[in-house]
């Protein structure tokens, strides 16, 4: 893909300007033309997966998703063509939209493109056409969703059918009915799981809060904007610290093939000055995802996005994924909405989080700790509370970097016996540099584990209960991968090899530093933290900068106790 050179003086960190933006969609847009269909119905892209939703349903998934990225260039030549598949798809060339199929969620796309563009595509339509198009998305109206973020599909339909007056009390029954049914997955402070459970990953950002502003946007419903937006806005004060210094999003999650759909929230604030983020702030990370795909080789020399991440990746192929799937990543263009004119174009670039300061910072409803270190760009989560067992290893590791992958040797994982699962994750509390939680292993086992981080550096403490005497426990760390540092030294019940065995008592307690850095030729861990542990599984902390934490892990009731130093229970042998 050619771009256009870098504008270090309007975009000093990633060269991206709004020139970039619009050359990267009309490539994107241009690569793709060749794999539709004669009547422009259906693109099928090269590639030998196929969703479990079949060869017919990945067609259409081709001509929505990049529909969406037309709707988003507003770029008349190209919206002209998807006229074409308009007139046809309808007519019995795309699949009906049923209970929980693959066809309502690429309606959502179609209906979200045709209420962003109605001036230039829907209304220059011929009523024939609107006819069965209105038709066929209005089967999304009464198809039941998977009960996740897929509610919202029968939302943003019913969006455009009421705006366009098309079976109207339908639509906003769907609108009403999507609407409560998501209400119980918000938690709070900006977050939703991805329904039952606790499922925290990118489709708060790309689904749950970008459906429902843009539905109030669109709709100029200013309640609703109030409270979507304040939601938003929230969860925009912690998605600001899911980027590197080199704009990769965090590598953890399912969908992720969706890459630069990352940057879509982002867009999303700005849209509709509902975000805390500085228009300078906004772009450089939304820029930065950007590049930091371009630039890594996401998009192969046919000019396609792949299967994949940096480049075709089979492990981040789910059951659903089809060879447009990654299309999804047409979102990440929503700031092509924005007016050349508007702020978030014309700022200055600002730095990122990550490049501002180290910081250790506490997530609370997911039960996440983020650990960004300055010098190297680096972002760690510390995973303590997002759980979902059915895309391991996307969910379930105790860490997720920016600059690294879960590998299947089970990096960032307590293995007892020969079990390395973790499953009934319980948050036990997070706050100031410090993170904890309670899981399964399997026959009643328990593993209580606390991080404490300051810089690149982490304390890892693993209480483990219910394991048999003897039972062997293996503590794994980061997997490096080029250019990058990865250490893990023993504490305490642990060998040089990082194995130790469970006592006679109740529970066993290992310790162990961690680091991932990008920096050469760091300080030594010993240098920059004291670590001592008591009999009672009291685990004590000094950092280099003087900060002492003293915390008491207790197995029997799942519990992690912040002692303060110098505390009469606080015992520390020294």
């Amino acid at each position: 893909m050619e771009l256009p050179a870098p504008d270090r003086v309007s975009s000093p960190y990633t060269g991206y300007t709004r020139h970039h933006w619009e050359t990267a969609a009309d490539a994107l847009l241009a690569a793709v033309e060749p794999y539709a269909t004669p009547d422009r119905a259906l693109y099928h892209l090269p590639g030998d997966h196929v969703s479990h939703a079949g060869h017919l349903s990945d067609g259409l998934e081709g001509y929505a998703r990049t529909l969406l990225l037309a709707a988003f260039r507003r770029d008349e030549t190209a919206l002209g063509r998807y006229a074409d598949g308009l007139a046809a798809g309808p007519r019995g060339v795309w699949p009906r939209i049923e209970d929980r199929s693959q066809p309502l969620v690429e309606a959502a796309s179609v209906a979200l493109a045709l209420r962003l563009t109605r001036p230039l595509l829907w209304d220059r339509l011929d009523d024939s056409v609107r006819q069965r198009t209105a038709d066929w998305l209005a089967d999304a109206l009464t198809a039941e969703p998977w009960p996740c973020n897929w509610e919202l599909f029968p939302v943003t339909v019913g969006g455009f059918l009421n705006e366009i007056g098309h079976r109207p009390e339908a639509a906003r029954k769907a609108i009403d009915r999507g609407l409560e049914r998501i209400e119980g997955w918000y938690l709070g402070d900006g977050w939703y799981t991805d329904g039952d459970g606790r499922k925290f990953d990118y489709y708060n950002g790309w689904a749950m809060h970008l459906y429902t502003v843009l539905h109030a946007w669109l709709a100029d419903d200013g309640d609703l904007l109030s409270l979507y937006g304040r939601r938003l806005a929230r969860h925009l004060d912690d998605y600001a610290r899911l980027f590197g210094g080199d704009g990769a999003p965090l590598h953890q999650g399912r969908s992720l093939t969706y890459r630069f759909a990352t940057a879509a929230p982002l867009w999303l604030g700005a849209l509709t000055g509902q975000t805390p983020l500085s228009p300078g702030e906004t772009r450089r990370l939304a820029s930065g995802a950007l590049r930091y795909f371009l630039d890594g080789g996401a998009v192969d020399e046919r000019g396609l996005l792949p299967l994949g991440w940096l480049g075709p990746d089979d492990s981040l192929v789910q059951s659903y994924s089809g060879p447009a799937s990654p299309y999804w990543a047409s979102k990440g263009f929503l700031g092509l909405l924005l007016p050349p004119e508007h702020e978030v174009w014309t700022a200055t670039e600002e730095s990122a989080p990550a490049e501002r300061a180290d910081r250790v910072t506490p997530v609370s409803i997911p039960n996440w700790l983020l650990q960004s270190t300055r010098s190297d760009g680096l972002v760690r989560l510390h995973n303590h509370g997002s759980e979902d067992v059915r895309y391991d290893p996307y969910y379930t590791r105790l860490a997720y970097s920016t600059a690294t992958a879960p590998t299947a040797s089970y990096d960032n994982s307590v293995i007892v016996g020969a079990d390395p699962s973790r499953t009934r994750i319980e948050p036990l509390g997070t706050g100031e540099g410090w993170i904890a939680s309670r899981h399964t292993v399997r026959g009643g086992t328990t593993v209580t584990s606390l991080v404490l981080a300051e810089g690149a550096v982490e304390v890892r403490a693993h209480l483990v209960a219910g394991a048999r005497p003897g039972t062997t426990v293996r503590i794994t760390g980061w997997q490096a991968s080029d250019g990058l540092r990865a250490e893990l030294l023993p504490v305490s019940g642990l060998s040089e090899e990082l194995v130790g065995r469970t006592g006679p008592g109740e529970a066993t307690l290992f310790v162990a530093l961690a680091r991932l850095t990008g920096e050469q030729d760091p300080q030594p861990l010993g240098e920059l933290v004291s670590v001592w542990t008591e009999d009672d599984h009291e685990v004590t902390v000094r950092w280099a900068s003087g900060t002492e934490n003293v915390f008491a892990l207790t197995a029997s009731d799942a519990r992690v106790s912040r002692l303060r130093p110098g505390d009469p229970q606080a015992r520390r042998g020294r």
